[in-house]
């Protein structure tokens, strides 16, 4: 009998163990004015999204706070997640292919590379000059729209991965990473009860030592604001909404965790951030992943009206 390994709608795998395994993204070139190809010009780069898709929501905050909407362009696919992966329409809140007319983004990886045979994922930062993704790793792009287009920013100071914190930020983010941004993927994922719940007590081990560091400072670095916390926002967003009901992510949801979730309201209530999250993708994108919700419904609930709550960080 021949046995196949399991493959979820995005091409991520489950090992002989039932733990779900996160490919790399595999476009990583920067952005410089010292780079031969790839130069910080303005409206020659174009951004194509998800507002499910937490790793694509950080570089919409970035792209955001740094004051790059008429520097970077934008497009949202929408919500839901095929097997041929992401595709553009008019649903609420999305958008069609302005620059190709193109159906869905595994269009623009097979022109980039006819021969491309990786996964078709967002963020994807296009160069409109020479038709190629630039770079789809989220950790890289939000690095690259932090510095590289200061001479069009309109808030060309904020500076959100500063050199004297770098090796503080780049420790918890590490540890996030793998133990809460990608721990909720684990614990959904997982195929077998040893998996998840292995998953599971990692994941929220990690967000038990999240809030005991929350308790000391008012944020990740300490009191300043930097990637770090764009990065845990992405995922502390949805977890109430999404991972807790849909991904079994069940012990608490993140309104339980008094240093937490006083943490997310504070950044969920900072205008900029607040006008990159929506709802209704972020349920209708995670409740529409078949493999775990075979029928689709998504709930009505939960109430999440705390987020409005306001917050007592200082």
């Amino acid at each position: 009998m021949t046995t196949t390994t399991p493959k979820f709608d995005n091409g991520d795998q489950i090992d002989k163990k039932g733990s779900f395994n996160r490919k790399e993204a595999c476009f990583r070139s920067l952005i410089a004015k010292d780079n031969p190809v790839f130069k910080p010009e303005l409206d020659r780069y174009h951004l194509f999204i998800s507002l499910t898709c937490p790793w694509a929501h950080r570089t919409l905050i970035v792209r955001n706070l740094k004051g790059l909407q008429h520097v970077i362009g934008l497009t949202v696919v929408d919500w839901q997640l095929g097997n041929d992966g992401w595709k553009f329409s008019e649903r609420d809140g999305c958008t069609l292919d302005p620059l190709f007319g193109f159906a869905g983004i595994k269009e623009y990886y097979f022109k980039t590379d006819p021969q491309y045979s990786g996964r078709f994922t967002v963020p994807v930062l296009w160069d409109k000059k020479t038709n190629t993704i630039v770079n789809n790793e989220s950790s890289i792009i939000i690095r690259i729209f932090n510095s590289a287009f200061n001479d069009f920013a309109k808030n060309p100071e904020l500076n959100l991965y500063p050199d004297h914190l770098a090796k503080e930020i780049d420790e918890i983010n590490d540890y996030i990473y793998p133990n809460i941004n990608n721990g909720v993927y684990r614990t959904g994922f997982a195929t077998t009860q040893e998996a998840y719940e292995d998953a599971f007590h990692i994941l929220f081990q990690g967000l038990d030592k999240i809030e005991e560091r929350l308790s000391k400072s008012r944020y990740l670095v300490g009191g300043t604001f930097t990637e770090a916390d764009i990065r845990l926002f992405t995922t502390l967003i949805r977890f109430d909404a999404a991972y807790n009901g849909n991904f079994k992510c069940n012990r608490n949801q993140i309104k339980e965790f008094p240093n937490l979730s006083n943490y997310l309201r504070e950044l969920y209530q900072m205008d900029i951030i607040k006008q990159t999250v929506n709802f209704k993708h972020i349920k209708g994108g995670y409740y529409s992943i078949s493999s775990v919700n075979p029928n689709g419904i998504v709930p009505l609930g939960p109430n999440l009206s705390y987020l409005d709550i306001p917050h007592t960080r200082k």
